[in-house]
């Protein structure tokens, strides 16, 4: 199987071109390819696919083989791809996931795609479709108790689910951990993504994150998406935002009036190859 392996401010991923067939097993094979000592090495694989109602379709499967609805950073990259590869030459992209169409505006420098603003559509925040089990309508700021330690959550969805999580010091957080009893608490039906955000000031926020299914990556583009809204619906800064992850800067905005998020940061190539399956 041929592969392109990208990453996009760390998070990184397999991607592999299904626009004339797609792959048989491909839960089996993400968990093969994303094996960072057996495999290629990756946060998981996005196939990049045909699709009849937007310019391309992408699936992505997290490192242990379970479908994702959406991934921030992972679109981005399937972009460059799509533009990078000539697959396209049109630098405004509709691309098809299972949390519905994104648009996408990409910036080209040399005919390569060096940034790409992702508009990810509305956060959701009504509990049972995001879902978290609640009493209210919306969680924000509610009280939850993970291993006899009381945290407050923001719950957002950007496609897949968020609780949000402000601490102190995001550098010394115990991510590993605290993660994946967050993951797997029984309020998460879905199980959850957690977001651990330091507010620096009203414009700059650090964040950590423990994705489901892969455990704690190095940037997660939903995540700082639901993260700024988080912030922003318990007052902690303004709506334009630069999210710090471990593996780079990404730029949010949240447009309030519209109620849409944008997203704007990089996508990289890494290497090529074919890996024997």
């Amino acid at each position: 199987m041929k592969f392109t392996k990208m990453q996009g401010c760390g998070n990184d991923y397999v991607y592999v071109n299904c626009i004339e067939k797609e792959l048989e097993n491909s839960n089996e094979i993400a968990k093969v390819v994303s094996n960072r000592h057996f495999g290629v090495g990756g946060d998981g694989m996005i196939m990049i696919c045909s699709s009849d109602k937007a310019d391309f379709r992408m699936k992505m499967l997290n490192a242990d083989g379970s479908e994702g609805a959406m991934c921030g950073n992972g679109i981005r990259c399937v972009a460059k791809y799509v533009y990078d590869y000539k697959l396209t030459n049109k630098e405004n992209l509709s691309i098809e996931t299972p949390s519905g169409i994104k648009y996408l505006d990409l910036t080209t420098e040399n005919n390569k795609v060096v940034e790409v603003t992702v508009n990810m559509g509305s956060p959701i925040l009504e509990a049972k479709l995001i879902p978290v089990i609640s009493d209210n309508d919306k969680v924000i700021a509610e009280p939850i108790d993970i291993d006899g330690v009381e945290y407050k959550i923001t719950c957002v969805s950007m496609g897949n689910p968020h609780a949000i999580v402000f601490v102190e010091d995001t550098k010394n957080f115990q991510v590993e951990k605290i993660g994946p009893s967050f993951e797997n608490n029984k309020i998460f039906p879905d199980r959850v993504n957690t977001e651990f955000i330091q507010v620096i000031d009203r414009n700059t926020i650090s964040m950590r994150v423990w994705e489901r299914g892969s455990g704690e990556t190095l940037a997660c583009g939903t995540g700082a998406c639901a993260s700024v809204v988080a912030c922003v619906l318990n007052g902690k800064t303004e709506d334009e935002v630069t999210v710090k992850l471990l593996g780079g800067d990404l730029k949010i905005k949240y447009d309030r009036e519209q109620n849409l998020v944008f997203m704007t940061g990089p996508a990289v190539i890494v290497f090529e190859g074919e890996i024997e399956l």
